[in-house]
């Protein structure tokens, strides 16, 4: 039986979308629920919002307590035992290698990938004068700003982005950097002094992707879920992602990987390891066609360890 004579499973009647409970993730929970209520438009789709370990911890940096998977899981228990049909989240939030049981359904049309610069008193990075104070959760910018800024001061900065935009503004740093689709998702663009190239700070795996998870065993949802996929976005993640799960990577080390289509149809990549204080970096690129982003990914992670990555990453983990 070919893929196009298999029977189809029925139309939804009703989706449970599991969702941290912040602002930019109510945001996207409600943007992947209005896509679906176009393409089903007899489905009931309903919202479950969730606080996880990783909204509730604030004082420690992510790479101490856990890594972004703290985001997910307990969206993921949601999804083990029914309470919701899928689970809606910013890729790069997403762990390289998923739990055994669960799949990645869909990725949707991504968003700017790139950092950006945000101040109160500065146009830029360049402009900021020595000693000024610098906020970041990412060990990735945080590697990127000590290696070009070496002069400015880097302080680490956590909450969500409500959180995070009061604190700049109520003096305890001079500027932040922050995923510019978040702010543009919650039209906040006009807080961006100014976008910052990849060329500069390269973005993390998946950034300015959504992604959609459900349980493995349940096709259906695939299938119900295959008209929002874009599949661009989901070559270059893919591509990304390989990279890191290749590398064992995650918030805890400073990794940079971004793929972009080529004029030519073809995918260009880019990647770096880095010691946090931006000391040491490796780096590596290359291009593919689209069939083979996951090779492209494992390509560059191999070039990267040839370079020395492994023995940046091995200190990392046993410091």
């Amino acid at each position: 039986m070919t893929q196009a004579s298999r029977p189809q499973p029925p139309a939804p009647s009703r989706i449970v979308i599991a969702t941290r409970e912040s602002r930019l993730a109510l945001w996207q929970a409600e943007h992947v629920k209005t896509r679906l209520e176009a393409v089903w438009p007899g489905c009931r789709v309903e919202l479950l919002g969730m606080t996880t370990r990783g909204d509730q911890i604030l004082d420690r940096s992510l790479s101490k307590v856990g890594g972004k998977g703290l985001f997910v899981k307990e969206l993921e228990a949601a999804l083990a035992d029914g309470r919701a049909d899928i689970a809606v989240h910013s890729m790069k939030d997403v762990p390289a290698q998923m739990p055994e049981g669960f799949a990645l359904v869909a990725t949707l049309a991504r968003e700017t990938p790139f950092d950006a610069f945000v101040s109160n008193r500065y146009e830029s990075l360049a402009d900021m004068p020595p000693g000024a104070v610098v906020g970041t959760s990412s060990l990735r910018r945080e590697a990127q700003l000590h290696a070009r800024h070496p002069y400015l001061g880097v302080l680490p900065l956590r909450g969500n982005l409500d959180t995070r935009l009061r604190k700049l503004d109520e003096g305890h740093y001079d500027a932040i950097i922050l995923a510019a689709a978040g702010l543009r998702r919650l039209g906040l663009g006009e807080r961006i002094r100014g976008v910052i190239p990849a060329e500069d700070s390269l973005p993390a795996a998946g950034q300015g992707a959504l992604g959609i998870e459900a349980r493995a065993d349940r096709p259906e949802i695939g299938a119900w879920l295959a008209p929002l996929i874009d599949p661009a976005t989901t070559a270059c993640v893919a591509a990304e992602r390989a990279l890191t799960e290749a590398l064992q990577g995650g918030c805890d080390v400073p990794i940079g990987a971004f793929c972009e289509p080529a004029p030519d149809g073809r995918l260009a990549m880019r990647a770096f390891v880095a010691t946090p204080d931006g000391t040491e970096i490796v780096r590596s690129a290359g291009e593919a066609a689209a069939a083979e982003a996951v090779a492209l990914g494992q390509r560059l992670a191999a070039e990267l360890l040839a370079q020395g990555a492994g023995r940046i990453l091995a200190a990392l983990r046993n410091a």
